[in-house]
């Protein structure tokens, strides 16, 4: 399982996600919204590519 609790990031002044929090358990995966919405940026952070702030 994974849990993200409040979790937000910004490139510059530039904030991507903002307290963004979810479960996701076994065997569930959905990542979906509009260009733009930080999709990448919250996938990389939970990867552990991008630094929490």
């Amino acid at each position: 399982m994974i849990t993200l609790k409040n979790v937000s990031k910004w490139y510059g002044h530039f904030q991507v996600l903002t307290d963004c929090s979810t479960e996701v358990k076994k065997g569930e995966v959905v990542v979906c919204g509009p260009s733009g919405s930080g999709k990448s940026t919250l996938i990389k952070t939970v990867n552990g590519l991008e630094p929490v702030q």
